[in-house]
């Protein structure tokens, strides 16, 4: 196979990630990273394609987001999702939306809700682009180098990787739990207090 057609392979899997979340992209840049451990391919390139698809699937997200965020959600496609938490997280992401655009690449299964509500919350374009390709490039360089590192023996960190995943699934879940009692509390004290 063409080297061309592996970096080809990584750009994709990493855009596509952003789109369609339950998508094995780590994995795939770690074995890009041990395709660069033995030699097959340009560490360098495997590095570049990853982040740049991770950088583009993001910027597409954003601008539907942003184009059609609040149509999408108007529609009742999304029902499950109340119009109070759609404002509440349009609040938190101009309250705190660099640093979740920062966080966002280390939390598996959350880059396409994410770059949605950075779109749907008007955030400035360039400035976000440049800060989801700094944390793309870190988390990148992470994968690529740990394939890099266990060559032949890449598989070895589909565990870890696993792990990973679960635990920062499980804390994030934890987190929206506990804001989402806290704002049903909230609720029920502003109701009985009329």
């Amino acid at each position: 196979m063409s080297d061309v057609w592996i970096y080809a392979a990584i750009f994709f899997v990493a855009y596509l990630e952003n789109i369609f979340p339950p998508s094995p992209s780590d994995m795939v840049i770690v074995f890009g990273g041990s395709l660069a451990g033995i030699g097959r391919i340009d560490f360098f390139g495997a590095l570049g394609a990853a982040t740049a698809g991770s950088t583009l699937g993001f910027v597409t997200m954003f601008g539907i987001g942003h184009w059609f965020g609040v149509r999408i959600l108007e529609s009742g496609k999304l029902s499950f999702i109340p119009r109070e938490s759609v404002d509440k997280v349009e609040g938190w992401f101009r309250k705190y939306g660099n640093w979740i655009i920062i966080v966002n690449r280390f939390l598996t299964g959350t880059r396409a809700v994410v770059s949605f509500f950075a779109g749907m919350s008007h955030m400035r374009l360039l400035p976000t682009t440049a800060l989801c390709f700094v944390s793309a490039l870190v988390w990148n360089t992470v994968l690529v180098s740990s394939g890099n590192y266990l060559g032949n023996n890449w598989e070895k960190i589909g565990a870890y990787l696993t792990t990973y995943s679960q635990t920062v699934t499980a804390v994030v879940i934890i987190i929206i739990l506990v804001l989402v009692a806290k704002y049903i509390h909230g609720k029920k004290k502003s109701k009985n207090s009329k």
